[in-house]
């Protein structure tokens, strides 16, 4: 006689365990009911002596009631809160990454909030759309040639964004309001990723031009855990909304008919959590899942876009009418004359004039007054007789502080020349500030960095000292622009350092009001060259050229595997199976740290076509070396193997 049949719920643990990343059957029990699937429930743990959290992925029956299964503890909720596409997606990005789809949902489900749950488990009236903003949205939309048919035909983009400031909002972000705002109109869903909150404010600002308050969701990891529970919850409505936020909206649950990310060369949408996925790829991933438009917008072109417009994979979009910044390059001979110092002549000249009708900003490349010193006698570099760390001065006269550990150095003695005297070696905002207060008497200075946020300035006379990214907005736009330390910043050693920078600049001049001069301090060759004629896609074609013969990202994908000395060993014999070319990996090289046993790290090239191999090979050694260790005799030890795909500036 055959066994009694039984409900099986296949659960995902919500664990970081590498070796517990895969669907365990337990038992369901019939006084639960009908449970739908993707609600939270605790289920034992067998090997732990514990309960854990976790999602039920499917529900099925089987006739082998004889199986021994644990029963599922209890259903914590019967909220959805992992749909089926969600889970699709976060299984789709960690196999990708080599990581955990756990890892991936601890970024997008907040904890449950009763209160909030029992309030939106309530009857509440469907948001009401209005059909008003439709028109402006068009109109916007419009600008871009070809952007309406990416857009009904769910395509994908490369939209190089019109910089200007349109009734005191960006272009860009109205390029973002009025795509949303169209997608909203039709019935559908829009996930609007940004860099930073300054971004998603103004972002925010120029969609109550254009749609419903009602229909926005903002997505903040600032936001309290009851709001942004709430939040969440909202997302999974039937109902169309636009969701708004930083890199893990990436991953918001709605069925979205757009995906766009703006700047997706901040280094702000990578991942600092494992598995370390930057926004854009999730993005790329998200629309082969879903088939939703795509939309990468931005003043520049990151050689990752590049290389997929380059492929056919995206189309490139522009204005068909493009309003350029007027950028003005330094000359050398202006450079080389002694009074130009940070700034020549025709730079000042311009601040000066521009400064006596509205504000003029001025970018450096650090906040701070003096971020480092140097010894007066031989020119060496001051540093921490502690910690080795960079000194630096927060005022004119002050005792010196390591950058690093945060000690003063009032008995610092040069261990070159033994001299105790010592010298400003560099300009930060509040030492530049300060100069340009004397230069420019009767003109009010406005500092603008980390220590000192300014989101807007008014229309008055100003010079605004600003750090990179922290440039507020301007009534009007700025009468010039000034962008000095740009030698500094290309001296970085980045591999993107010229994307990055061409990147910040570009950003800066698109705050500029219409024919206000740009300036570029002390900076020529190609990305100046870039700057001035604003072809961005060509600098990133070139950087992509150079980069190929290199076998560099994003040419190429890269690995980082980082453990013991056996357990990178047996990572790279496992790679061997995969053919992979000779000078695929470079490494092993040791790390310097105090750990014990020594730890070492190896990187590993392999084409795009490689990559789930790789990737599988790479995931099936992380979790050979955690299941090891937890056979070793005695406790547990921690995974002595890690791995994160996709560096982006690689170096050993």
């Amino acid at each position: 006689m055959p066994a009694a049949s039984r409900r099986i719920a296949r659960v995902l643990l919500d664990s970081p365990l590498p070796q517990l990343d895969r669907l365990f059957d337990y038992s369901l029990p019939a006084h639960f009911g009908d449970v739908p699937i993707g609600v939270r429930v605790r289920v034992p743990l067998r090997t732990a002596g514990r309960v854990v959290d976790g999602y039920i992925v499917a529900i099925d029956t089987e006739d082998d009631a004889d199986r021994p299964l644990s029963e599922v503890d209890s259903v914590v909720s019967a909220v959805q809160v992992l749909p089926e596409r969600l889970h699709a997606l976060a299984r789709r990005v960690a196999d990708r990454a080599a990581g955990s789809a756990s890892d991936v949902l601890r970024l997008v489900i907040p904890k449950r909030q009763v209160r909030v749950e029992k309030a939106w488990t309530a009857d509440a009236p469907a948001p009401t759309l209005d059909e008003g903003p439709r028109l402006r949205a068009e109109e916007i939309v419009g600008v871009y040639d070809g952007l309406a048919c990416v857009l009904d035909e769910q395509g994908r983009a490369a939209v190089e964004a019109v910089p200007q400031l349109t009734d005191g909002v960006q272009g860009w972000a109205l390029l973002l309001a009025a795509a949303a705002g169209r997608m909203l109109a039709a019935g559908k869903s829009s996930v609007l990723v940004v860099p930073d909150h300054r971004d998603l404010d103004r972002l925010l600002e120029a969609l109550t031009l254009l749609v419903p308050a009602d229909a926005v969701v903002r997505h903040d990891a600032q936001q309290s855990n009851p709001d942004r529970y709430r939040a969440f919850l909202r997302t999974l409505e039937d109902a169309p909304c636009i969701v708004v936020g930083n890199r893990s909206a990436v991953y918001a649950p709605v069925i979205a008919g757009l995906v766009a990310i703006w700047d997706d060369g901040d280094s702000l949408l990578g991942e600092p959590l494992s598995p370390y996925v930057n926004a854009r790829d999730a993005a790329l991933l998200r629309q082969e899942l879903e088939g939703s438009a795509l939309l990468f917008a931005g003043h520049t072109r990151t050689t990752d876009v590049e290389r997929l417009v380059v492929l056919g994979w995206l189309r490139d979009v522009r204005a068909t009418r493009r309003v350029l910044p007027r950028v003005v390059l330094s000359t050398p001979q202006e450079m080389e004359q002694p009074t130009a110092q940070r700034m020549p002549s025709s730079a000042f000249l311009a601040a000066r004039t521009a400064a006596q009708e509205g504000p003029v900003l001025v970018q450096v490349s650090r906040p701070g007054f003096s971020p480092s010193l140097v010894c007066a006698e031989c020119r060496a570099p001051a540093r921490c007789a502690h910690c080795g760390g960079p000194l630096g001065a927060r005022h004119r006269g002050a005792i010196p502080v390591c950058g690093w550990c945060g000690r003063s150095a009032s008995a610092w003695a040069c261990p070159a020349c033994s001299s105790t005297k010592l010298r400003l070696s560099s300009s930060g905002s509040e030492r530049t500030a300060d100069e340009l207060g004397r230069a420019f008497p009767g003109v009010r200075v406005i500092v603008a960095d980390s220590a000192h946020p300014v989101e807007r300035v008014d229309s008055k006379p100003a010079l605004v000292v600003a750090t990179r990214g922290a440039e507020p907005l301007a009534d009007g736009g700025y009468r010039a622009v000034v962008l000095l330390d740009g030698p500094r910043m290309l001296q970085a050693p980045d591999l993107r350092v010229a994307e990055s920078c061409l990147r910040w600049w570009s950003n800066a001049a698109a705050l500029a009001a219409p024919g206000a001069p740009v300036h570029l301090v002390g900076v020529n060759g190609a990305v100046a060259k870039a700057l001035a004629t604003w072809n961005h896609a060509a600098h990133a074609r070139s950087e992509l050229d150079s980069r190929a013969p290199l076998h560099m990202p994003p040419t190429t994908r890269v690995a980082l595997v980082q453990g013991s000395v056996p357990a990178v060993a047996r990572a790279m014999a496992a790679l061997t199976e995969l053919a992979l070319p000779a000078d695929a990996v470079l490494g092993p090289v040791p790390v310097e740290s105090d750990d014990i046993p020594p730890r070492v790290r190896a990187l590993v090239r392999f084409d795009y076509a490689s990559g789930a191999r790789v990737a599988t090979v790479l995931r099936a050694a992380v979790v050979a070396e955690a299941v090891g260790g937890r056979r070793g005799k005695g406790r547990a030890t921690k995974s002595t193997l890690s791995v994160r795909l996709d560096i982006l500036d690689p170096e050993l």
